[in-house]
């Protein structure tokens, strides 16, 4: 007996289903019979037009010197009766007759191969995409001429045959360059990019003219190190340097937590003498000005410090990465001695106190 119910239940759950099924499809039958409908009328009304221009022409005995359409008529009978159905979406492309042809047929194919339909479908939709001098040179064909969409894209294409884009050679891969500060992420995408509308196809050039164009620096020697035969291996050698490109920009961004300064830490005895002599009236010396003319002879006292540089970042951070960590030379120890005017700040160049990175004179030079 339960089996039995399952089974009732099932059978009424596929009338229903089959419900619901009769019922959408009696909706589309509505719609695609009220499209019908409407362009039957807009067809008769077209017909009617033809007739009275034919009429007026005859009673006038005016010669046929081309004269304008008010309604053309560049579709065959066939393509013109036939329905569009209700299923088909709209194509979201326009041409106003300056753009690639090929290129415009191309997103037109895509779009309609999602929704499909006939030949005579395909002729009326490519209409609804041509706008301005487009759209009248459509209006411009003879009437009936177009008969299917084979002849009508070879008529389009051959129209505006002028705006198509210069083929591409495989020796433009070699005019691609990183420009400098350009991430690798951007100079992989504008290479792809150039490589699909590229000819060449050999992997050993796409290797080459992407190593060429590199900017030196620790990829650029990964890439010479891992000798990659396919642009595939390029592309994973890439992704992994992109991800570590993250990371160390990620922990550039992070601030480093002050140093904490011990509670018992001794103060320093050049700090002390400082204090004392200022308290000594008695030691107090008369300016000199000729003490502060230079260090040299002759020299004045800026000269004899370095040059100062600007860096896109903080020489903290730069001092950090390895590649320029290890060609430093790093300075002696010096305890709990202040290496400068102001105690509390830290460099960590000298792992001190007594002046901060950026005016070490040391790490300047």
């Amino acid at each position: 007996m339960a089996q039995m119910m399952k089974i009732m239940r099932a059978l009424q759950a596929n009338v229903e289903a089959s419900r619901i099924e009769q019922a959408k499809m009696h909706e589309d039958l509505v719609a695609s019979q009220a499209r019908n409908e409407e362009l039957s009328k807009v067809t008769e009304e077209l017909r009617q037009a033809l007739q009275e221009q034919r009429g007026r022409r005859v009673a006038e005995e005016v010669a046929p010197s081309s004269p304008p359409r008010v309604f053309p008529m560049p579709f065959a009978q066939a393509i013109t009766d036939t329905p569009i159905p209700a299923s088909v979406v709209p194509v979201k492309a326009s041409f106003t007759g300056v753009d690639d042809p090929e290129a415009h047929l191309t997103m037109f194919h895509t779009q309609m191969m999602l929704s499909g339909g006939s030949d005579a479908v395909y002729c009326k939709m490519f209409v609804s995409t041509l706008q301005g001098t487009a759209l009248k040179w459509f209006v411009s064909l003879p009437t009936g001429h177009i008969t299917n969409f084979q002849q009508f894209s070879k008529l389009f294409v051959e129209q505006y045959i002028v705006n198509k884009a210069p083929p591409r050679v495989s020796y433009d891969l070699f005019d691609i360059r990183q420009y400098q500060g350009e991430p690798l992420r951007d100079y992989l995408n504008r290479f792809g990019a150039q490589m699909v509308r590229s000819p060449a196809k050999d992997e050993e050039m796409l290797v080459y003219a992407f190593k060429k164009g590199v900017l030196p620096g620790p990829f650029c020697e990964a890439l010479i190190r891992a000798h990659p035969a396919t642009f595939a291996e390029v592309r994973r050698l890439a992704v992994a340097h992109i991800a570590d490109e993250s990371e160390v920009a990620e922990k550039r961004g992070s601030v480093a937590p002050a140093r904490p300064r011990a509670q018992t830490r001794i103060q320093p005895q050049r700090v002390l003498e400082t204090m004392a002599a200022k308290k000594d009236q008695r030691t107090r010396h008369p300016y000199d000005p000729r003490k502060n003319k230079g260090r040299g002879p002759g020299r004045p006292r800026e000269y004899n410090r370095p040059p100062k540089h600007k860096f896109v970042m903080g020489l903290a951070d730069l001092i950090a990465i390895p590649n320029i960590a290890a060609r430093l030379k790093a300075p002696e120890k010096v305890g709990d001695k202040v290496l400068g005017p102001k105690p509390d700040a830290w460099c960590e160049f000298h792992q001190s106190f007594g002046h901060t990175v950026d005016s070490c004179l040391d790490l300047g030079y």
